[in-house]
């Protein structure tokens, strides 16, 4: 019952230590998350320069791994060179390493102080004053937690079947070091790993191992979290866990030797972990920094671009056609429903992002993007070919093709240059629309994807009741996106900081939904005009 006691107050002290770094971070975010973000992506010119962001960087953040995403999503947005991002993330590791020192000084008894100064400053409505006192509530639980790890661990110090466990995992470091990389991974951080393993009575070469493992089980998160973004964004992360993994495999064999070498550094028994911890980082980085390129290149091998699929919707627009104009027409028609089905498809993507904030769906924009560029072209030059052996009404019909698919490749060009540069930059720079803001945008969204199959559907079967429908909701998109504007409005009016930080963001969104909107209509024109619905001016008989 009392060894059941004891793992229950370090697991409650882990998890206060988790929480309280999970709120320096949301704090730091929340008071200069953008300067850390400009910092990161803006810093990179030089190689000294990378690591210094990165090191900057992960000391506001007090995480590697948010540091690390951070890196990859500038990579994805081309915004960072894969060398630089490798530097980047040296300096990261650097800094987590600087910060389990700072923690493990032995400030506890200034976590009060820490307390009430959060408190205090986390009262005022200023976002800057506010994130500051968060983090700074964070970094007293942090230190709170540190000595109530201690005051948990103390049992096992003399607990004789602990020691026992603990001879015995001396006597197998393969196991202790995977052990060490299982707990950093369910952390998702190093730092509390070497934080826990600094609580325990080890040997000195035992704690090697077990700091070596925490290593290299924190870079594993980051790659985990990217594996669904794009090659260049997985490159990042790997290139982190394949530096780690060299670095122990170098300094692992040299562990019998701890003994000897440890005693010369600053720190001695329970600080001996985090030494150990920014040693290696400091001199893996040193040793790595002239082989970064040599490392993203190799990486690069290991994780190349994906190829462009062969497209297969080609063969809709069939040569021989082009003898029967009805045929060729119905090839071209095909083709013009694949490229709106393409569409939807990025438009789908983009909201999965914009909802999830999460980059990774918005790669297959850019695939589908260039797609819809190259059939469109197809679509024209095919069309051009029909020449004088088609009717005039097939004619009439050729032109309308045409004029869907060149809306289609106009909406593909707002999606991809537009809507998905907007996308990133709310994922990128971590904004957070209001509540109201977040269910305009989302229900302009859907409305879009709705009107896009609508669009389809009239392109198909020419029906008129359908046409008339889809030009009266381009009124209903035109009065949601100018009510949408005017309640951002008086939403920066009242001083919200969620519309503040997103104002540019929320009305470039509208204006580019809107703008598809405008596109998708179009198709409703031919069939309305035909019937002599349309009138040449919206303006009103004076």
């Amino acid at each position: 019952m009392q060894s059941l006691n004891v793992f229950l107050q370090i697991g409650g002290a882990v998890a206060l230590l988790l929480f309280a770094l999970h709120q320096v971070r949301n704090g730091m975010t929340e008071a200069f998350g953008l300067r850390l973000k400009m910092v990161l992506g803006l810093g990179t010119r030089t190689p000294l320069r990378a690591a210094l962001s990165g090191f900057i960087a992960t000391l506001g953040l007090q995480s590697s791994t948010a540091t690390a995403l951070m890196t990859a999503s500038f990579v994805e947005r081309d915004l960072i060179r894969a060398r630089m991002a490798q530097i980047v993330l040296l300096g990261a590791n650097a800094g987590t390493a600087l910060t389990a020192v700072l923690v493990s000084l032995g400030l506890e008894a200034l976590s009060p102080l820490f307390l009430l100064a959060g408190y205090l400053l986390r009262r005022r409505h200023t976002p800057a004053w506010s994130g500051t006192g968060l983090a700074l509530i964070g970094i007293g639980l942090l230190l709170v937690s540190l000595e109530l790890l201690g005051h948990a661990t103390d049992p096992l110090r003399d607990a004789p079947r602990v020691i026992a466990f603990l001879s015995m995992l001396d006597g197998a470091w393969p196991v202790a070091f995977v052990c060490a990389v299982l707990l950093a991974l369910l952390c998702s951080s190093s730092l509390a790993a070497v934080m826990l393993v600094m609580a325990l009575p080890l040997s000195p070469a035992l704690t090697v191992v077990m700091v070596l493992g925490a290593n290299l089980g924190g870079s594993i998160p980051p790659l985990l979290a990217t594996l669904k973004s794009a090659p260049v964004a997985r490159r990042v992360t790997a290139g982190n866990l394949a530096v780690r993994a060299i670095g122990c495999l170098v300094v692992l064999p040299l562990a019998p030797a701890a003994e000897l070498i440890l005693p010369v550094l600053p720190a001695s028994g329970a600080g001996l972990a985090v030494s150990v911890h920014l040693v290696f980082n400091l001199l893996l980085g040193l040793l790595i920094w002239p082989f970064t390129g040599m490392v993203a290149r190799f990486i690069e091998k290991l994780i190349p671009d994906e190829g462009k699929t062969a497209d297969t919707i080609q063969t809709c627009l069939k040569e021989e056609d082009l003898e029967t104009p009805a045929l060729a027409l119905a090839g071209a028609s095909r083709e013009a429903l694949a490229l709106g089905d393409m569409i939807e498809r990025m438009l789908t993507q983009t909201r999965t992002a914009f909802r999830k904030s999460d980059p990774a769906p918005l790669a297959e924009v850019s695939i589908l993007e260039d797609r819809v560029d190259r059939h469109q072209q197809g679509v024209k030059t095919y069309l051009s070919r029909l020449g004088n052996r088609a009717t005039e009404e097939e004619k009439r019909r050729a032109i309308t093709v045409l004029d869907y698919v060149i809306n289609l490749e106009h909406i593909g060009d707002i999606i991809e240059k537009g809507l998905t540069g907007e996308v990133r930059k709310k994922v990128g720079l971590s904004l957070r629309f209001s509540d109201e803001g977040y269910k305009e945008l989302d229900t302009l969204f859907l409305m879009t994807l709705e009107n896009l199959r609508m669009a389809q559907t009239i392109f198909m079967t020419r029906d008129q009741d359908m046409a008339r429908r889809l030009m009266e909701v381009k009124v209903d998109i035109r009065n949601l996106e100018r009510s949408s504007a005017q309640k951002h409005l008086i939403r920066l009016r009242e001083g919200q900081t969620e519309s503040i930080e997103t104002s540019s963001l929320h009305l470039d969104i509208l204006r580019d939904l809107k703008r598809i909107n405008a596109h998708l209509v179009s198709v409703a024109h031919p069939i309305l005009d035909e019937q002599g619905l349309l009138v040449e001016s919206r303006l009103r008989a004076g």
